[in-house]
């Protein structure tokens, strides 16, 4: 039986799990209870599509032969729900190697202890899924504490969003073989050049909103897709990335930003204060530029801008209106040619 992520569950895979029992008769005569007589990967399945590791065990609660079941589940999602409980539930997880896990705390049950956030991917690595999701709350008293994160051999995508944290890689050389996608939000991270080496099938990286990175240095031979939104003034900006298709930037740049730049790119996303800067880049055939106007007028940089690219085929620009920031994108305008 197909999962979401392509794995196939069949019952004699579950080792340990709850054999199907004979058919029962309903307790009021109306016949046979077909429900309890479902074989195993058919429950499975069924708990699998609740996308709700809580909601599965809550259902599996309703028979005795479905108790402990979800514990089995190929895919578990955690939302919603404090450390504590998501800490009960990943030690009676039976699955040895996980085709995802999802593991959100919400804000209102933010972690103080930056020990239990290292803790928690500890418990996720033992369980060694290969798509893993990770969206934490800490404290910013934390900010300056590093939390290692651990190996995680199977995995082909990590996102972890832990804000107000500190990220660093695994002590000694220990290479993430399998990663293909990394997404980092929300902390500090200043080891983008080191995990890009420990990534030797890196294809998209995603850093957003994190500090620490003054300079930007990306020199990967693989990477297609690259995402930096940078929370802090970016001052140097170093990319060598062949196969690079697209790329998205939002920064600030510093009184003497710099910029190296080798890459054959299609897509290129930017905000408005990088106008000027991009004129550093390679040739590219797509343009999507994110303006605020802030009462200043933008028409003769962006015309400039495409003097200088005769070879964009295709340009979005996005005017945002700032005075109506509370309803966002339903004041947004976009001009698509």
């Amino acid at each position: 039986m197909e999962l979401q992520s392509g794995s196939r569950l069949s019952s004699q895979s579950l080792q340990g799990a709850p054999r199907r029992s004979p058919p029962r008769r309903c307790p009021d005569g109306g016949g046979e209870d077909r429900i309890s007589a479902l074989p195993d990967d058919v429950l499975l399945q069924v708990f699998l599509r609740l996308r709700c590791a809580r909601a599965a065990a809550l259902t599996s609660s309703l028979s005795r032969r479905w108790r402990g079941l979800w514990r089995h589940l190929f895919e578990l999602s955690f939302r919603e729900i404090a450390l504590d409980a998501v800490d009960a539930a990943l030690q009676q997880v039976v699955c040895p190697a996980l085709s995802r896990l999802e593991i959100e705390i919400p804000e209102e049950h933010r972690i103080m202890d930056p020990a239990r956030v290292s803790a928690l991917l500890q418990a996720a690595a033992r369980l060694a899924p290969a798509d893993l999701v990770i969206d934490v709350w800490g404290h910013c008293k934390d900010r300056d504490i590093p939390i290692e994160i651990p190996c995680f051999e199977r995995a082909t995508s990590i996102k972890l969003r832990v804000l107000n944290l500190y990220l660093t890689l695994p002590a000694g050389d220990i290479e993430f073989p399998a990663l293909e996608r990394v997404s980092v939000a929300g902390c500090r991270f200043d080891d983008m050049v080191e995990l890009i080496r420990r990534c030797p099938h890196l294809r998209v990286l995603e850093v957003c909103g994190c500090w620490g990175l003054d300079t930007v240095e990306i020199h990967s031979p693989t990477i297609e897709e690259l995402v930096l939104d940078n929370n802090g003034v970016l001052s140097n900006l170093d990319i060598m990335a062949p196969v690079l298709r697209q790329f998205t930037l939002q920064a600030t740049m510093g009184r003497d930003f710099n910029v190296l730049f080798s890459a054959t790119m299609t897509h290129v996303h930017v905000d408005h204060d990088l106008i000027q800067q991009i004129a550093q880049l390679p040739e590219f055939s797509v343009l999507k530029i994110y303006l605020a106007a802030y009462g200043h007028v933008f028409g003769a940089p962006v015309l400039d801008l495409l003097g200088t690219y005769t070879g964009i085929l295709r340009l979005k620009v996005v005017i945002r209106n700032l005075k109506m920031r509370n309803t966002d994108e339903k004041n947004d305008r976009e001009v698509v040619p």
